[in-house]
């Protein structure tokens, strides 16, 4: 049956499918990334009303929080749909799910216009973001790994990773040039729709991309022989509880280590050199621009480090790939006072570039490893459930957190909490198993 339903069913040309993975996940993560850079720049003053400016800065980024506890109600959503129609179709729904949403984020009237509507508004939209990039990734990262050569699918799985760079720095150019050509106070007043309204013509191309692929063989084969449930979301609760949480926990140090370098060192590179009541200091005075600068000089190096891992994770496996990068974040996170404690531009430049380093080395062979930890069956809702259910762990209060911390600790204390998180990562990663000889259709 194996021979028949694999000489019968279209094949997919794998770099089609590694270009197909790359530009919808940077659709999707651009979507995404555009959102975190307007919560920190400009939702503060346009959807948020109070006369204390950090108030306004929590606020701002406590909408954040609201895509990661909707990313698990999208994975099992998608999921759900993945593993019983096909990765494709559910595929193009998700990237038309965020689109819209992000399209009309940049359509709200602001607090002004329509008072506290206008934040109700935009956190609809930002839920409708989050279900949508919740279903987004395990797809892709199907796509990507089933139709892989063997031997090549942390490599291949590298593809879908690269849109988190290619997202993050699209976002920021954006912003960038906004800014640069119509100045900063117009970015706040209007300029900031921009981005979002123009990513509609993004939509459409990932869109054209993605209606041309066929569904995997992997997946074909498990339909042909019968192995879909009728609800694989519970079967992954009932059945693959334990990768479940693992892949979860494996997860969570990549999420803490992104949003403290991309919006707790944005929000503590630009706010003017102050003490808290602690004594420790609450930001370093540096231009917004500066930082944005900075984010995409270090978007590069997270893209090429992702890139990279790919490599190395076939050549020597993932988990001991990742036991050492996970040992790498914990040391960084002790090193964190060493950038940032009365840091200057060069200093918190050279943060992100080595961040990124480490970011690109563990963030690259997690869509290899998390669907590896699942069967074809419920292999999408298994590796989206514990890819965002890692989000809420490591990335809703990530920011948040590390603000309080660092009023009340200092530097060390947040490098603290990313060091900490880093061992529940390699706690996890040790009491794992191997997973790159397993063939995926027969886990």
């Amino acid at each position: 049956m194996t021979a028949t339903l694999k000489s019968s069913h279209a094949q997919n040309d794998p770099r089609k499918v590694a270009l197909a993975s790359m530009v919808g996940t940077a659709i999707e993560f651009f979507d995404y990334y555009i959102y975190a850079a307007a919560a920190v720049l400009v939702f503060n003053t346009q959807f948020f009303h109070s006369d204390d400016p950090l108030s306004n800065d929590l606020a701002s980024l406590s909408t954040l929080a609201l895509a990661f506890f909707a990313r698990p109600v999208g994975s099992a959503l998608f999921g759900h749909f993945g593993d019983k129609i096909g990765r494709k179709k559910t595929l193009v729904a998700s990237l038309l799910l965020m689109g819209l949403s992000t399209v009309m984020i940049g359509l709200l009237p602001t607090y002004e216009s329509i008072g506290i509507w206008s934040t109700v508004a935009l956190c609809i939209c930002r839920i409708g973001q989050g279900i949508g990039l919740g279903g987004e990734w395990g797809g892709a990262a199907l796509v990507a790994t089933e139709n892989a050569p063997e031997g090549k699918r942390a490599w291949y799985g590298t593809f879908p990773q690269l849109g988190a760079p290619i997202g993050l720095f699209l976002a920021n150019v954006s912003f960038f040039l906004v800014s640069y050509i119509f100045g900063a106070e117009q970015l706040v007043a209007w300029g900031w729709r921009i981005p979002f309204i123009s990513s509609i013509l993004l939509v459409v191309v990932g869109l054209y991309v993605r209606l041309t692929l066929h569904e995997s063989n992997v997946f074909v084969e498990a339909e042909q022989q019968g192995k879909k449930h009728k609800a694989p979301v519970s079967v992954v609760f009932t059945k693959h509880f334990k990768p479940l949480v693992l892949g979860t926990f494996i997860m969570t140090a990549t999420y803490v280590l992104f949003y403290i370098m991309t919006a707790f060192a944005q929000i503590y590179s630009r706010t003017p050199a102050t003490l808290s009541e602690y004594g420790h200091a609450m930001g370093l005075g540096i231009q917004a621009n500066t930082f944005t600068g900075f984010l995409l000089i270090s978007a590069v190096v997270f893209g090429i480090f992702v890139s990279l891992s790919g490599i190395y994770a076939d050549r020597i496996g993932r988990r001991k790939w990742l036991l050492w990068v996970s040992a790498g974040m914990a040391l960084f996170g002790f090193a964190m006072p060493l950038f940032l404690d009365g840091g200057t531009p060069l200093s918190v430049l050279a943060f992100l570039i080595v961040g990124m380093v480490l970011m690109g080395m563990t963030f690259g062979p997690m869509a290899a490893l998390l669907p590896e930890l699942f069967p074809t069956e419920v292999r999408y809702s298994g590796s989206s459930l514990a890819y965002n259910f890692a989000s809420i762990i490591g990335a809703t209060v990530a920011a948040i957190f590390a603000i309080k911390i660092n009023a009340a600790y200092g530097i060390i204390g947040v490098g603290v909490y990313l060091a900490a998180n880093a061992l529940i990562t390699f706690v996890a990663l040790y009491v794992s198993e191997e997973t790159k000889d397993l063939d995926l259709a027969y886990i």
